[in-house]
């Protein structure tokens, strides 16, 4: 009876609805078994001992250049964890049959990690709805957790990142003291070969690019400016949603420790932030029927992103 409840869950799983961890993983699960490009590989555990998995989408060898997305790494942002689902399913779904998948992952192979906080996760859905950080203990401190996206080794512990630990953008002891950032770093580094690294956030319908960190043009600003642009064109296409672009610094606050200033400083040119829906009318707690929407149209947004990502390996 489980085994029959299971499947028929994973073959009609709504999209347009917030999951727990463990129904997101278990899509997961279903998305790997049904489609022979896509694995789901382990890369690394969280503080609580969660196990970070992410989608491995991969039709060549082992060497190929990559493409990195993850989700959530502030916990109560619910509308990117669902949006990389959705965007997951569209991925493994379009592999021969949408052109552009198609060129992309015969090419390049895509890492995508829908929950990159799953402790704090889980914690905003059994005792605080609006808990940001991970759930690590703090030496000295009553309060818990650190903002794991302060929490990179690029400006670590400069301005926009706090140092008292009940902060929410507490930046913690060290950089990459929480695991799970330092899961991911360890991950892209042991890798080598990744050109571009996308991640989502929400709210405020933002793209932008390096830097946090401090309030100068990255050495690519020209190129970055413009293909953000055109992304934000992109999204734009769908249902009108208008995307501000630019770096960091100047299109949101100076913020330091922060991922996409991390890769970009490592040498991955491709760094994006998307803050998804909306400006401010139901923030971190968008409707459920907003997600697909949000989903499509930040999916054309990183599409822009990664052809042109493929366009410049060839």
């Amino acid at each position: 009876m489980a085994e029959s409840a299971q499947r028929e869950r994973s073959t009609s799983f709504d999209f347009s609805s917030y999951h727990t961890l463990d129904d997101i993983y278990a899509e997961l699960d279903h998305l790997a078994s049904e489609h022979s490009f896509v694995e789901k590989i382990q890369i690394g555990e969280s503080y609580e001992k969660r196990p970070l998995y992410a989608l491995k989408f991969s039709t060549g060898g082992s060497d190929r250049p990559a493409i990195w997305l993850d989700a959530g790494i502030h916990s109560r942002e619910w509308v990117t964890q669902a949006s990389a689902l959705w965007i997951a399913n569209q991925i493994a779904s379009g592999y021969g049959s949408d052109s552009s998948i198609t060129s992309l992952l015969d090419k390049m192979d895509l890492f995508l990690l829908p929950v990159a906080n799953p402790d704090g996760f889980v914690y905003t859905h059994t005792s605080n709805r609006m808990w940001r950080k991970t759930r690590s203990r703090n030496a000295g401190s009553i309060c818990y957790g650190v903002d794991p996206n302060r929490n990179w080794d690029a400006g670590f512990g400069g301005p926009g990142a706090s140092s008292r630990p009940c902060s929410d953008s507490y930046h913690g002891p060290s950089a990459e003291s929480e695991v799970e950032v330092k899961s991911v770093a360890d991950f892209i580094r042991d890798h080598g070969n990744f050109k571009a690294f996308l991640t989502l956030h929400s709210y405020s319908q933002l793209l932008m690019y390096p830097y946090g960190y401090k309030c100068t043009r990255p050495d690519d600003y020209a190129e970055l400016e413009s293909l953000g642009r055109a992304a934000a064109d992109a999204i734009k296409s769908v249902y009108g949603t208008t995307f501000q672009v630019g770096p960091i610094c100047s299109t949101i606050y100076q913020a330091s420790g922060g991922s996409i200033d991390w890769a970009y400083d490592i040498g991955i040119k491709y760094s994006f932030a998307f803050e998804l829906r909306d400006t401010g009318r139901y923030g971190f707690l968008l409707p459920a029927s907003q997600i697909v929407p949000a989903a499509t149209e930040t999916w054309m947004g990183l599409r822009k992103i990664m052809e042109h990502v493929l366009e410049k390996q060839e």
